[in-house]
């Protein structure tokens, strides 16, 4: 009889829920016992390491569509990847996530993670000798390299337009326009994407060079007199500094342009869990306890060309652009980021909606 063990890492989003329980009704139809770890890697640096295992009760289907992690995500002061080096600890700290690991006698482990975590898991793999590591996709930002879905996005995303839509109506009422900032950090996918659905004025995402006189004159020939204007956070202003949606609308106000700004924060990270991250989570979780089957290691689900795949760790490492990882001296991540090639960028200009200095 298999254990495997199942943890969540890095930030929360939609779809965590749905993934694990697919994960563990999947695994108990094949007999096998799964264990979940709480509170990430500060739960395999407790003594005893922090588990429960799962049951029928532990997780009903009819919660499985709610945000968050069951399992948590971990405290934001205990010792991890981030500390450790910083305190000159992280010799020790692998070493105990290596001994917790063997202390539970698991046959294989499921990470569900973002990119900063995949790649932390890539290139810390010694720590998982002897196991079966599968990892599966999850982030609001979509960065990760090699997968064209990523768990999570699509709840943001409606997130994201439903606050937008509810802004809608006050900006139409006091001829206003509002500035929104959204996450995504150096990735623009959550803020183009949203954008499209809401049909915004402008889009500012942090691959696309933009003039701000271009962007007020953009505004000032617009047939209407309000709108949204939706910022990513990862965006840069030269000269200036402060939260980027404060930035633009200092711009506006400048230029006569009537504006407010609004910030709709982890929002984008919450709300039940909408039907096409369900789905993608089923069919993740599906992919996953396949590979754990056929004695796959070191691998990471992916959705490519409709399918959902496995590929190697070192593949999604590779595929990506390689960087220092800005919170973690010492340490590389993999970042996917919106492609020049993206049909979305070409559909806003049809739509007029300013997207920068495009070609």
């Amino acid at each position: 009889m298999k254990k495997i063990g199942i943890m969540t890492t890095g930030g929360d989003c939609s779809g965590l829920n749905t993934a694990v329980q697919r994960l563990y009704r999947a695994a108990s139809l094949r007999g096998w016992r799964v264990f979940g770890i709480l509170d990430g890697t500060d739960g395999l640096c407790t003594t005893p390491p922090k588990v429960i295992e799962f049951n029928e009760e532990t997780l009903p289907i009819e919660s499985a569509r709610l945000a968050g992690s069951f399992l948590h995500n971990g405290h934001a002061n205990a010792l991890n990847f981030e500390t450790a080096v910083e305190h000159g600890k992280i010799e020790k700290f692998n070493q105990k996530l290596r001994e917790s690991l063997l202390e539970l006698k698991l046959d294989a482990i499921v990470l569900i993670g973002g990119n900063g975590s995949l790649s932390l898991a890539w290139c810390n793999k010694e720590i998982y000798n002897g196991l079966q590591l599968v990892c599966i996709p999850k982030t609001i930002d979509m960065d990760i390299p090699l997968t064209d879905k990523t768990i999570g996005f699509d709840t943001a995303v409606q997130q994201l337009t439903s606050f937008c839509d509810q802004l809608m109506m006050t900006a139409r009422s006091h001829h206003r326009w509002f500035v929104v900032q959204t996450m995504g950090r150096d990735c623009g996918q959550l803020a183009l994407n949203a954008g499209i659905a809401i049909g915004a004025n402008a889009i500012l995402i942090p691959e696309i060079k933009f003039d701000t006189d271009s962007l007020i004159s953009h505004i000032k020939k617009s047939f209407i007199d309000y709108g949204i204007i939706l910022v990513s956070e990862g965006i840069s202003l030269r000269g200036h500094s402060g939260r980027p949606a404060d930035m633009i609308s200092r711009k506006l106000t400048a230029a006569g342009i009537v504006n407010r700004t609004a910030f709709p924060e982890h929002t984008q990270r919450a709300g039940d869990t909408v039907a096409s991250d369900r789905i993608l989570a089923t069919r993740m979780a599906d992919c996953a306890i396949n590979a754990i089957e056929n004695n796959e290691t070191y691998v990471m689900t992916a959705i490519k060309d409709s399918k959902c795949i496995t590929v190697g760790l070192n593949e999604f490492f590779n595929a990506g652009e390689i960087s220092d990882d800005p919170r973690i001296p010492g340490v590389q991540t993999s970042d996917a980021f919106v492609s020049p090639e993206n049909p979305l960028l070409q559909i806003a200009v049809n739509m007029g909606i300013y997207i920068g200095e495009t070609k």
